[in-house]
């Protein structure tokens, strides 16, 4: 290349540019003419004799260097990157990726003048104005003043290799790019470019508003597509495989889809994580705007998939893709799941976050409220509050430069419709940090998640309209019991409760319970308490681990402290089942009980339920509430005590009788115990995993007895090396929402790559 000045490309001083590259031009683009064919004239030649000349520089091709720009943008594992046919480039904003021209010619640095020509590619009326087109002339080094960048890196032949560097500012969308071409003083030439550039947030790159230091975080909250989402009760915990495939076909499509058409983010406001994934928490659920997953939280799924059915959020995404409707259905772990796989695949770091005791605050009042009747039952038509066992929503990490510096981090998001938000169902992005410290009031929505964390539960005993409520307990560590997520490059989790509050029963938590309340419009009377009675303790014994099939116990411990005074005490023990959202649903067992304890002290009375007493009532998650109410006679004294607890199923165990290899088909095995006193009918493994279309179906055939295994085979053929996840759900008519799965390691087909 010879050292000739640069200067010669500047469009600040040769008119044929389409336009100025300066981003505050709004001028619109004119077209220039494109190349002609071997049979066109040109000035009366014919183009074939033409281009022997040294005339216009014609771009031949583009060579979007997909390996080496997919390994320094992480972007390799994408499916548009890795299709045989027509790939596309996927690449990450403020970071420079590499094209590589060839021309008719070659580059003649004195005599031609090349201009890049970025436009978003569904944006109706583009414009510097906006930053949704961006002209950039091809220059010798970096200009630093300008946000996007084209720098030459190396000539050879008919051959340049440019860098373009894009502003880490930079809307994410798809792009297409123009090049325009022209010698100086004579014609002009524009060539369109095929492929489009897919751009992306950043999170390596410091100067992104997603920028993560944690290498370990980014590496799990962006680059892995496999991750667990805890369910269950907080002391029954279940952690469930859910497959985020971020990379896989039709998913970044349908995530920007979901961005500009669903979500209705207009120009540069593609730009901003604050404003993508507070639309994408409302884009996902179909409640207002016909969104990706429709909610459904009753026990009658047909016309699609139960919510405990789906194995991760591939499937859902391309069937939403393809036709546009929203996919049925989905509860919160769901839209969880298929959030934290649009904001993957989008760059935002993202994960998944459950909430065992999760308050739903219907009031702003920051406190939940039950009513309670004469027989200890919850009047569901009086609550308009609810605590789910556990609710699952998203944590995103960026910079909140709308909130100040000390707000950044981790911000929750939640896409499960449960109260609107500006006129949506949606919920954040609120701070986390704001979250802890009580301050409400920040945008978004901070008010809804301290309350889900840290409410306080409040049970009333209702004697009618016409009489006063009475308080029988106030319960101030009931909520927000254990958040955890899933632990950063492993399997295990990670405990995050500190992270939304203080820890329970200190100083701290009281106070910023306190400082939340005088921040809030509807504050509760919450202070009313009962009579001071300390002579009786109770002491409710919960139930920690019951698999299914199996009977259990419910017991109420009471101590007398006095030293002389005996107390007759009447009990009530229930036994209700339960949805995960905490609608209290069909009575199991009941019964009441007078005793007479003495002093100095204790009595227990205990409640047995049998499994066929429990098993025709199960509904959702087979969760129960359990609760007692006991009135001590001769005082005014009551004290109530619920809790929720689900019983255990069984794991599916998944086996492979080989080392899976890439492109070799390998036989697995699947497996589960039937816990159950009766035989389990119908069964059928649902199973994904790499090289298996869709999800496979694997029928029992038999009746499984009690104590016997289902068991099933399925095969299937790694279509890549690295670390995958095989999934299994196994479904009965006596048993559903059984899960499990394995990690695998494909290694390479030797034979394949010409080792052997």
């Amino acid at each position: 290349m010879r050292g000739s000045r640069m200067s010669s490309c500047c469009p600040q001083r040769f008119p044929w540019f389409r336009t100025s590259w300066s981003p505050k031009s709004d001028l619109a683009l004119q077209p220039l003419p494109k190349p002609e064919t071997p049979t066109d004239t040109f000035d009366g030649v014919p183009f074939e004799e033409k281009i022997k000349e040294p005339h216009i520089l014609i771009v031949r091709s583009i060579d979007p260097c997909l390996a080496e720009n997919g390994t320094n943008h992480r972007t390799s594992k994408y499916d548009l990157m890795r299709r045989l046919y027509n790939p596309q480039l996927v690449v990450r904003r403020g970071q420079f990726f590499k094209l590589t021209i060839t021309f008719s010619r070659p580059y003649d640095e004195d005599k031609d003048g090349i201009s890049f020509i970025f436009v978003v590619d569904d944006e109706e009326k583009p414009s510097h104005g906006n930053s949704t087109m961006v002209a950039v002339p091809l220059l010798k080094k970096p200009d630093r003043y300008l946000p996007w960048n084209v720098v030459l890196h190396s000539v050879e032949g008919d051959t340049i290799t440019v860098n373009i560097m894009t502003s880490p500012e930079a809307i994410v969308a798809k792009w297409r790019m123009d090049i325009d071409s022209k010698i100086i003083d004579n014609g002009a030439y524009s060539y369109s470019w095929d492929t489009r550039i897919y751009l992306l947030f950043n999170p390596w790159s410091k100067h992104d508003q997603v920028y993560m230091k944690s290498e370990d975080w980014r590496e799990e909250a962006v680059m892995n597509d496999v991750g667990i989402i805890y369910r269950g009760t907080y002391n029954r915990i279940k952690p469930v495989i859910w497959k985020y495939d971020q990379f896989e076909k039709d998913v970044l499509d349908c995530s920007l889809y979901l961005i500009h058409i669903v979500g209705k983010v207009k120009s540069n406001y593609r730009s901003d994580p604050v404003k993508i994934t507070r639309a994408l928490a409302a884009a996902v659920n179909s409640s207002d705007d016909e969104g990706a997953v429709m909610g459904n939280w009753s026990t009658d799924h047909s016309g699609g998939t139960a919510p405990t059915k789906w194995i991760g959020s591939m499937e859902i995404l391309q069937k939403y893709y393809k036709k546009k409707k929203p996919v049925k259905y989905g509860q919160c772990w769901v839209f969880s799941g298929v959030l934290t796989t649009v904001c993957r695949t989008l760059g935002i770091p993202a994960r998944t976050i459950t909430n065992y005791a999760s308050a739903h605050d219907t009031q702003n009042s920051l406190t939940v409220d039950y009513f309670m009747n004469e027989k200890g039952a919850i009047m569901e038509e009086l609550n308009s509050d609810s605590i789910w066992n556990y609710h699952v929503w998203n944590e995103v990490w960026m910079t909140r430069p709308d909130l100040g510096r000390d707000y950044a981090g981790w911000q929750a998001i939640d896409a499960t419709p449960q109260e609107l938000s500006g006129d949506l169902y949606r919920c954040g992005p609120a701070s986390v940090v704001a979250v802890k410290e009580g301050e409400v009031l920040r945008a978004h929505d901070t008010n809804f998640l301290f309350a889900e964390v840290n409410a306080d539960k409040i049970f009333w005993r209702w004697n009618g309209p016409t009489q006063p409520l009475k308080l029988l307990r106030k319960d101030i560590y009931g909520i927000g019991k254990l958040i955890l997520t899933k632990s950063p490059g492993g399997f295990s989790s990670e405990e995050i409760t500190n992270n939304y509050k203080f820890s329970e029963k200190s100083l701290e938590e009281r106070t910023t319970m306190l400082k939340a309340l005088k921040q809030s419009e509807s504050l509760f009377s919450r202070y009313y308490l009962n009579e001071d009675f300390n002579d009786i303790y109770f002491h409710f014994n919960l139930i920690d681990d019951v698999k299914i099939g199996q009977p259990f116990d419910v017991a109420l411990s009471m101590r007398n402290r006095s030293k002389t005074k005996h107390y007759k005490i009447s009990v009530i023990l229930r036994v209700d089942v339960v949805t995960y959202t905490g609608k209290v649903g069909e009575s199991v067992k009941s019964e009441h009980f007078t005793v007479l304890v003495k002093a100095d002290s204790t009595h227990e009375v205990k409640l047995t339920v049998r499994y066929d007493e429990y098993s025709k009532r199960l509904i959702d998650q087979c969760a129960f509430n359990i609760s007692c109410l006991a009135s001590i006679e001769d005082t005014k004294f009551e004290y109530y005590a619920q809790d929720d607890f689900r019983i255990r199923k069984p794991d599916i165990k998944v086996t492979l009788r080989e080392a899976p290899v890439e492109n070799l088909e390998v036989i697995g095995d699947v497996s589960v115990e039937n816990p159950l006193p009766v035989p389990l009918k119908k069964g059928e493994f649902t199973i994904e995993g790499p090289g298996i279309e869709g999800r496979l179906k694997v029928k029992v055939k038999n009746p499984v007895a009690p104590g016997e295994k289902a068991i099933g085979e399925f095969k299937l053929k790694p279509p890549r090396t690295g670390r995958f996840a095989i999934a299994a759900k196994f479904v009965c008519k006596e048993m559903d929402d059984v899960d499990g799965f394995i990690m695998v390691m494909v290694e390479p087909n030797k034979e394949q790559n010409g080792q052997v």
